[in-house]
C-alpha cells in the first residue's frame, strides 16, 4: 500500500530563468505523480507537494541535484492518503507558476537575495534558541507572520497577530504605526515553514525594527522539537486537504466557531465567494452560510 507524504520547502537564491525552472518542475512532478503548489520567481522557489514516499524521495534527490537548490531544507509530514487514481488526496491538482515573488508581500523590488538567501533578514534561531532568548530577554515579543485566520486555531503564547487577510496586508500594518512601540524590543517572527518570515523580518528591519529574529524552519521545525510542551498553543494551519495538524499528541483547541462559539480547529472559506478570509466553523455548523466580520451575515429568511 502506498505511503503518502507531504513535502514543504523553499530556497531563496537568484534564478536567471524562472520559466525554465517552472517547466522542469512540471515535468518532474508529472513524471513522479506528485501534486501540490509550487511558485518560482527571480528570488527562488517555494513549494508544497505530496505523493507516495518513494516518489517524494526521488523528487528531493532531483531537486538537490540542481546546484542552487542543493541545500534545500525539506520538511516532511504525513499525508492523508493516496486515491484510486494514484495521486495524493491532499491536493486536487498540480499548480506550478512563475510570479514576481514567491510570497506575495507586494514588495518584489525591496526583496534582495544572493547565493546565501535573503539579504538583510532577521537572525535565525533554532527551536532551543527561541527558549533561550525568551528566558534571557523576558520582553521578547512573538510576531505572527501568517494570515490572521491561521492564528485563530494556533499561535505562540501571547503573540502579536496583525490584522491581515493576505500577505499583501503586512506592509500596510507595519507602516500603520500601531507596532512602533515594539521597534526597540526583541521580536521573533514566525510562520508555518519559515518562508514568509524570511521576507517579513527584512521588511521589519527596513522599517526601523531594531532586533528581529525568525524561527529557523518555522513552526514546523519548532513543533518537531517541542510538540505541545513548549510555547506553542493549538494546531498548525496548513494549506492542503488536512486543513490543520497538531504539533504533538495533546494539542489545545483554542479556536471558537464563529456561528455557535464551540471550541474547534476547523477552518472553512467565508461564504462570500469574493472574500479570501477563512473562518473557524465547527463540524456541526459547516452547512451554515458563514461570513466574516467584513461581510455581515444576511438576515435570516
Amino acid at each position: 500500500m502506498a505511503t503518502p507524504k507531504i513535502l514543504l520547502y523553499y530556497v531563496f537564491t537568484p534564478l536567471a530563468d524562472p520559466e525554465a525552472i517552472r517547466l522542469w518542475q512540471r515535468q518532474l512532478c508529472e513524471r513522479l505523480g506528485l501534486r501540490g503548489r509550487i511558485l518560482v520567481s527571480p528570488h527562488g522557489i517555494n513549494g508544497t507537494v505530496g505523493g507516495d514516499v518513494v516518489d517524494c524521495k526521488k523528487y528531493v534527490r532531483a531537486l538537490k541535484e540542481y546546484a542552487p537548490f542543493k541545500n534545500v531544507d525539506m520538511k516532511w509530514s504525513e499525508g492523508t492518503g493516496i486515491g484510486e487514481d494514484g495521486f495524493t488526496l491532499d491536493f486536487p491538482r498540480l499548480s506550478i507558476k512563475v510570479r514576481d515573488e514567491i510570497v506575495a508581500f507586494g514588495a518584489p523590488d525591496e526583496v534582495k537575495v544572493d547565493d546565501n538567501g535573503i539579504v538583510g533578514g532577521g537572525v535565525h534561531l533554532k527551536p532551543e534558541e527561541v527558549h533561550q532568548l525568551v528566558e534571557a530577554k523576558p520582553d521578547t515579543v512573538f510576531f505572527d507572520g501568517r494570515n490572521a485566520c491561521e492564528a485563530e486555531v494556533g499561535r505562540f503564547r501571547g503573540a502579536i497577530v496583525p490584522d491581515t487577510v493576505t500577505t499583501h496586508d503586512f506592509i500596510r500594518e507595519l507602516e500603520s504605526g500601531k507596532y512602533d512601540h515594539l521597534k526597540s524590543k526583541p521580536i521573533i517572527t514566525y510562520c508555518t515553514g519559515g518562508v514568509r518570515c524570511e521576507i517579513l523580518s527584512a521588511l521589519m528591519i527596513n522599517r526601523g525594527f531594531e532586533e528581529v529574529y525568525q524561527i529557523d524552519g518555522g513552526i514546523v521545525r519548532y513543533g518537531e522539537t517541542f510538540g505541545d510542551d513548549g510555547l506553542w498553543e493549538g494546531q498548525l494551519t496548513v494549506f492542503d486537504g488536512r486543513e490543520s495538524i497538531p504539533l504533538g499528541h495533546n494539542p489545545k483547541t483554542i479556536g471558537a466557531c464563529v456561528e455557535c462559539g464551540s471550541a474547534s480547529s476547523r477552518l472553512q472559506n467565508c461564504d462570500d465567494t469574493l472574500c479570501q478570509q477563512r473562518l473557524v466553523v465547527c463540524d456541526s455548523c459547516t452547512d451554515r452560510h458563514s461570513k466574516c466580520a467584513r461581510h455581515p451575515l444576511e438576515a435570516a429568511a
